[in-house]
């Protein structure tokens, strides 16, 4: 059993890397640079190409990171009424996170998808506009999520 709660507990945490991760890097390092040395066409092809590959790692994050953590909530901590708070408030934003990615995946990427496909770059630059609050948000939520994964009984 400690080694699959071990295998468990690094799938958790590698999905979280990954996707907090990549959010951080394009939000805060890839997009200002983008903007300040790319043309409108250019920078919606960077990130046609960047969402393309980011995306099909973050589908792993949202099936592995519910998938462990509710297998540690009731095969290592029996359920949720001996874990604190943090726990809960994690598994919350964790699943509004999801959401969140489903509705940008679904809605403003693939209308982004199209508008590029058909060459309409203003519909484009619309929708990767969406995409970039929608991702904003997440980012926050994922970095407060982090925070009370790893530290949070300590403040909860």
């Amino acid at each position: 059993m400690d080694t699959t709660i071990g295998f468990a507990k690094a799938l958790h945490s590698l999905s979280t890397i990954i996707w907090v991760g990549g959010m951080f890097f394009a939000f805060v390092i890839l997009r200002p640079v983008a903007v300040n040395l790319l043309a409108a066409p250019e920078r919606l092809a960077l990130w046609a190409q960047t969402f393309s590959k980011f995306f099909l790692w973050v589908w792993c994050a949202v099936i592995l990171l519910p998938a462990t953590g509710f297998w540690m909530i009731f095969n290592v901590f029996n359920d949720f009424g001996e874990l604190g708070m943090h726990i809960h408030i994690m598994t919350m934003l964790g699943l509004i996170m999801i959401l969140i990615f489903l509705y940008v995946f679904f809605i403003p990427y693939l209308q982004f998808r199209l508008a590029m496909l058909s060459n309409e770059l203003q519909k484009a630059a619309k929708h990767l506009n969406q995409i970039r609050i929608a991702i904003g948000i997440n980012l926050s939520l994922g970095l407060i999520t982090t925070v009370l994964g790893t530290s949070g009984r300590y403040f909860l």
